[in-house]
């Protein structure tokens, strides 16, 4: 029987279960919900139904439509008047992502690995260098990530305070619509101004290339650019700091982590167990639909719940349980269907870098505070930890 859930959505998570997704949220593969905003979308929860609802083409990613279940007010305000790749449904959608696939092929990623270990190793000989304890969060995990996208895009790293404060306030850890709306605005024309810049001097970057091809105005490759600054930095960053509590606080896997030549099982499996994207995927139902054997109208909108999705056990058996050795590249933390995160390839190896140096370098890294005191983003679009005081 189909019934809603008690409270709104997204659910708080069980006091001493940082890492779990709300057990709410386990009640029923399909049911409905309450947002903020008194709506009530259907929650999908299980594996194949997710996925199921992702390559659906009956459904559609677009935010203006009527029925879509906004997070929250930030996201109404920001995603109803800026469209970027992951509001855009095909052909439009299609036509624009083409031009950035090459961009972001694994082999091309794969290259960028020397250069994301230089600068992984050099941050740590700061850390190494400096006092302690110190929070990993600013020390590391969001330089990482920071660094490597600028290079990427061709965005000066020097104006990190600038972009990674509209960042923080795009991911709706600051609720406040028209502050959203001010700050995208205010990265967006300083992308154009930049893009307007390397039409007639481009570099070798993405931003660069896309001004070279002629077919995105300087003012869409600025959107496409704050999509792909902010989303590069910030998801990477949060994966880094709080797959590393999960590691600190899994001493056992992390010892595998540390003493393993290939970090690949141990990057899918954590972000299998961690699936930091707790707002969820967000959909409406273009046309009446079937899923999970309840039957879904036009016009109403879906929550497809990829966190549950990843603890499903009958695509991961022990689905609860941290296992580095498990194969789990079938997880769908980026998603699944045409709008599948297009930079996962190089998160993929930015994770693979930092997991594998990270732990043998800094052998005896530990929590300068004990778990149950950290803080954690349970307002933001990535879930993950405020701080992370580690000493050694």
């Amino acid at each position: 029987m189909t019934g809603s859930k008690t409270g709104t959505f997204p659910m708080a998570r069980a006091a001493g279960c940082p890492f779990d997704p709300a057990p709410e949220l386990a009640d029923a593969p399909v049911s409905r919900v309450k947002l903020w905003d008194g709506s009530m979308p259907w929650l999908i929860t299980r594996y194949a139904d997710v996925r199921a609802v992702l390559a659906d083409p009956r459904v559609s990613v677009d935010a203006t439509q009527p029925g879509f279940p906004h997070t929250n007010a930030v996201s109404k305000a920001r995603d109803t008047r800026m469209k970027t790749l992951m509001q855009m449904d095909s052909p439009e959608h299609a036509a624009q992502r083409r031009l950035l696939t090459s961009e972001f092929r694994i082999r091309k990623m794969d290259a960028l690995r020397p250069r994301i270990q230089g600068i992984v190793d050099g941050l740590i000989d700061d850390m190494l260098a400096g006092p302690k304890p110190v929070d990993l969060v600013t020390a590391f995990a969001l330089p990482v990530p920071s660094l490597v996208i600028c290079e990427l895009l061709g965005v000066p790293y020097t104006d990190r305070d600038f972009f990674q404060g509209v960042a923080r306030t795009l991911v709706m850890d600051e609720p406040d619509p028209d502050q959203a709306v001010a700050a995208s605005e205010e990265l967006n024309a300083y992308l154009e101004e930049l893009v307007v810049k390397k039409s007639t001097a481009p570099g070798d970057d993405v931003l660069s290339k896309l001004a070279r091809t002629g077919a995105m105005t300087p003012q869409e490759i600025a959107v496409m650019g704050q999509l792909l600054l902010v989303a590069g930095h910030d998801t990477t960053a949060a994966m880094i700091a709080l797959g590393t509590a999960a590691l600190l606080a899994n001493p056992d896997q992390l010892r595998a982590v540390r003493d393993s030549d290939d970090p690949t099982d141990s990057v899918e499996e954590l972000l299998r167990y961690l699936s930091i994207t707790h707002t969820e995927a967000r959909r409406v139902a273009r046309e009446d639909l079937e899923i999970g054997g309840h039957l879904i109208r036009a016009g109403e909108g879906i929550i497809a719940v990829k966190s549950t999705a990843n603890r499903d056990p009958v695509a991961f058996p022990d689905p609860d349980v941290l296992d580095v050795h498990r194969k789990a590249r079938h997880h769908v933390a980026f998603g699944y269907g045409t709008h599948q995160c297009l930079g996962q390839p190089l998160a993929r190896v930015e994770l693979q870098v930092v997991y594998r140096t990270l732990y043998r370098r800094i052998p005896t890294l530990a929590l300068a505070t004990p778990l149950e005191h950290l803080e954690f983003k349970e307002n933001a679009v990535f879930y993950t930890v405020r701080e992370l005081p580690v000493t050694w």
